[in-house]
């Protein structure tokens, strides 16, 4: 497996990794126990991965191994005597999402050939994010909220009451929700699942042209793959709150604790990137269970062919 020629039998693998998590999770769906529904996503990836032909290490996963007994940073997946990959992985995305059986969440996760994905620390990461089809260098993370719509605008060639941006709902984003209204533009805001958020850019149906805001470090590694399948922008600075995660920065061999990363630093070769939906969302269709069978959505993206396909599973109990 190289940088420049993902085997194409391997997407349809990682697709049955997600499907499976996605099918576990879902039978919690509604339950109000959010470790439970996490749990079982967890369980039942590691053990589709650990059934595939591969050399598989972690490298954006549940976290740390003393904090995660399973599909932690470092652990290593597959039967081996296959290609080496560099795994990121998000069982679940919106766990609380599922607890409560409310839209968007998802199982997702990306491979890329071992050594090519930013070992990002269990931190937190200011990001902004657009689709493709836009002048390079048109987001800029140091700009002001404000500035970055006007900039997507006039990329766009409309007014900035035209630009939707994609805001996770939290008391941290208050200056940026007003800032981008201030300028007239649309804000988008979701409860949970920062991944499908950024990802909500690339998709013309969304609606929404730029995502802003801070969440997961290892939520962005996941985007950032998504993005590189189809030609979006990224970039993201890791935030430290305290000497406990700088500490942790410099495991990772991380020194400069103010970088920018764009997107070719983060996943830097090609990628696959799946996502199967959890729950009915805006993205993808949820788990359903119906006269006998089980049916997933599921969205499928390789960077080294530029393409992105819609899975649909229909399998018998």
């Amino acid at each position: 497996m190289s940088s420049g020629n993902l085997d194409r039998s391997l997407v349809m693998e990682a697709v049955r990794v997600t499907e499976a998590a996605a099918i576990a999770a879902w039978r919690l769906a509604g339950r109000g126990d959010e470790k439970a529904a996490d749990q079982a996503a967890v369980d039942a990836m590691r053990t589709a991965l650990n059934e595939l032909a591969i050399e598989g290490v972690i490298v954006i996963g549940e976290g740390e191994r003393d904090e995660a007994p399973m599909l932690y940073i470092g652990e290593k997946v597959g039967q081996g005597g296959g290609p080496r990959i560099d795994i990121a992985l998000d069982p679940l995305e919106g766990t609380t999402l599922t607890a409560k059986a409310m839209a968007n969440a998802l199982a997702v996760m990306a491979w890329a050939p071992a050594g090519t994905l930013l070992n990002a620390p269990d931190t937190y990461m200011d990001k902004i994010a657009c689709g493709p089809g836009l002048p390079a260098g048109v987001i800029d993370l140091n700009k002001s909220p404000a500035d970055n719509v006007a900039a997507i605008a006039k990329a766009k060639g409309v007014d900035a009451s035209e630009v939707t941006v994609c805001v996770l709902d939290r008391p941290r984003h208050a200056d940026i929700i007003a800032s981008l209204r201030q300028v007239g533009a649309r804000v988008h805001l979701i409860t949970d699942g920062d991944v499908a958020g950024v990802i909500n850019t690339a998709d013309p149906d969304t609606g929404v042209d730029l995502y802003l805001g801070q969440g997961g470090a290892p939520e962005g590694v996941l985007a950032c793959a998504a993005l590189k399948c189809v030609g979006g922008q990224f970039q993201g600075r890791l935030v430290f709150r305290n000497a406990d995660e700088r500490a942790r920065a410099e495991r990772w061999g991380i020194t400069d604790l103010d970088k920018i990363y764009d997107l070719s630093e983060i996943v830097r070769a090609d990628a696959i990137f799946v996502a199967t939906g959890v729950t009915n969302g805006a993205l993808l269709q949820g788990v359903k269970f119906e006269k006998g069978f089980v049916h997933t959505d599921s969205l499928v993206m390789n960077s080294s062919t530029h393409t992105v396909r819609q899975v649909r599973m229909k399998r018998a109990l």
